[in-house]
């Protein structure tokens, strides 16, 4: 039997790239990195191969290029009028990136600080309103802190589970956030007030980890499985097709090759179940 090593990197990838299953003919978009942009290929070729990918502007691509390679299929072509249709229609599953995020969800790119005066000036909303409400939207932290997971964040721009359902059924019909991955573990808002939730963590990591350095309660399940590794397939795709420059290593530098381990009973559940508390304010 042959064993499958890994490093934290291409957990992560594949991680991400399980958001996108079963989502069929819908235009997959990883936002701000080479991770997210692996996962909606890596799915793609692998395990949803109906899913829709871009060259990251405005071409729509009948083959999956590797990282930083001009497509030599192009299906089509997409305006931003034409963009906008898919995100107002529910077309879209976007992977952003996230400055700050609470327990529900909000997240933050806009400003750290009092919007009015903030101590740094970011992005600006952009997006994120429209894609939280109208498309189904997941998360890629590539460092897992408490300075990101906070327990309010600064100024909302994508909308979470507790301000959708405050602003009624107009708000709250689409919402849909899948999961959080970061660089230690995936998330979800599988919990009864959908609240952010401890879904798995990554080879090497512990639960009590990922509890230390996020900065509010989470729901934690009695026991807390390991996020898979990939596959042979996977790593195949992913080393000699979508990314032999290996940039997936520069985004998250490895820990050290990922192995299965022992169970994931006895190294990442917890005893008690129910919620966990971090640190209660950012660090």
């Amino acid at each position: 039997m042959t064993t499958i090593t890994a490093t934290r990197a291409e957990v992560c990838v594949v991680a991400c790239a399980e958001a996108f299953r079963g989502d069929g003919e819908i235009l997959a978009a990883g936002i701000g990195g080479a991770i997210t942009v692996l996962a909606a290929r890596l799915a793609r070729l692998t395990f949803e191969p109906g899913l829709i990918t871009h060259d990251g502007t405005c071409l729509l691509t009948g083959d999956v290029p590797p990282l930083g390679e001009t497509p030599e299929v192009v299906e089509g072509w997409l305006p931003f009028r034409d963009h906008l249709w898919l995100v107002l229609n529910g077309r879209r599953h976007v992977m952003l990136g996230a400055s700050q995020i609470d327990r529900y969800g909000n997240s933050n790119i806009s400003c750290i600080g009092d919007w009015a005066r903030p101590r740094s000036q970011l992005l600006g909303v952009r997006g994120a309103p429209g894609n939280t409400v109208c498309d189904p939207t997941s998360y890629w932290i590539p460092r897992h802190s408490p300075r990101v997971f906070v327990p309010k964040v600064d100024m909302v721009s994508g909308v979470g589970h507790d301000r959708a359902a405050e602003a009624g059924p107009s708000a709250y019909r689409h919402h849909d956030l899948r999961r959080v991955v970061t660089d230690l573990a995936v998330l979800d808002f599988d919990s009864p007030d959908h609240s952010m939730r401890l879904a798995s963590v990554h080879p090497g990591v512990t639960v009590e980890e990922v509890v230390e350095r996020t900065g509010f309660p989470l729901a934690v399940p009695d026991a807390v499985p390991r996020t898979r590794l990939p596959t042979a397939e996977e790593l195949h795709v992913l080393r000699e097709v979508l990314d032999p420059g290996s940039l997936r290593e520069r985004e998250v530098p490895d820990p050290g090759s990922l192995t299965p381990g022992p169970s994931p009973d006895r190294r990442a559940s917890g005893s008690d179940g129910g919620t966990r508390h971090g640190r209660e304010t950012p660090a």
